[in-house]
Parts: C-alpha cells; structure tokens; sequence
C-alpha cells in the first residue's frame, strides 16, 4: 500500500479534516510532510480533540524507533483505544512494554511513545496490513465521530418541552 493510496481511503471518509503541514504552513518545520486526520464536517480543527490518525515522515526528537529518518519509510498510526489495542497486540496499552522490533514494516504494532493512550502503528503498510490497515482507520473515523456527536449534544442547549 504506498501513501497515496493510503491517504485516497482516509481522504474518502465523511467529514474528514487533512491537516498536511508543509512550509508553507504556520506550522514548525518538523510537521512538514506528515498528515494529521480529525473528524471535522465543518472544517474547523476540533479544539479538544487529538487527531485520530496520523501519518509521519521522519523522526520525532522524542520518537526515533522506528527507523523514518531512512529513505522510503513512513509510519501510519491510528489510536484503536484499550480494546482492539489488546486484540491487536496482545499487550494492554499501559502494561510493560515487552520486546517490539518498532522499525518492522508491514505489521502491526504498539505506537513506540503513545501506546499507553491506545495507539498503534505500522511502519509501510503493505500486503499484509492493507485490509486491517482500511478497517482500523475506518473505526477511529467512526469513533471520532460519536465523541464530536456527544460533545455537541452536551453543549447545545435543552429544547423546551413539546419542541425539537
């Protein structure tokens, strides 16, 4: 699965919002190039939400594991919560680490610096990883959706009765 393909299924999702920083952005320089992915229908970055998807190109100061600075590698990563993350990886998200080769490609694995808030990664999804990829992708979209739901329907106002 190479990054345009990647990014032509998430870029297909209703009400999805792209943020892809590059130099001409009011963004750092170190966000050049990577991909940030909200539910957002009106366009507007949520204000107390973390992206639910993010794809990056090189390493972080704090997150070099998996190897991104080398020609030709990026990293998906889609936060699954508690959950799948255990379905997935065998390991609940904020147990002790155990042994992870984070710069594999094409498997799933714990998120080398957030796992702990249930996120995964997979270092170039490939043939093995294409379908789980698309699925998890689509049930973080999904899930973003139902808090951006939630929160919206706590802070509209209550209806009177016998109206709305």
């Amino acid at each position: 699965m190479s990054m345009d393909e990647l990014l032509e299924t998430i870029r297909a999702f209703d009400g999805v919002l792209e943020l892809a920083p590059d130099e001409s952005s009011a963004f750092p320089a170190i966000a050049w190039g990577d991909h940030f992915f909200y539910y957002a229908p009106d366009g507007q970055v949520p204000t107390r939400e973390q992206p639910y998807a993010t794809i990056v190109t090189k390493n972080y100061p704090d997150d070099a594991l998996s190897g991104l600075d080398e020609p030709d590698r990026w990293r998906l990563n889609i936060h699954v919560g508690t959950d799948v993350f255990i379905e997935l990886v065998g390991e609940a998200p904020r147990s002790e680490a155990g042994t992870w080769d984070y710069a594999a490609t094409d498997m799933v694995l714990p998120h080398p610096v957030y796992r702990g808030q249930g996120w995964v990664s997979i270092v170039n999804p490939g043939a093995s990883t294409h379908g789980l990829a698309a699925g998890l992708l689509r049930q973080a979209h999904e899930a973003a959706h139902r808090r951006a739901a939630r929160r919206s329907a706590s802070t509209r106002p209550n209806a009177a009765p016998g109206q709305g």
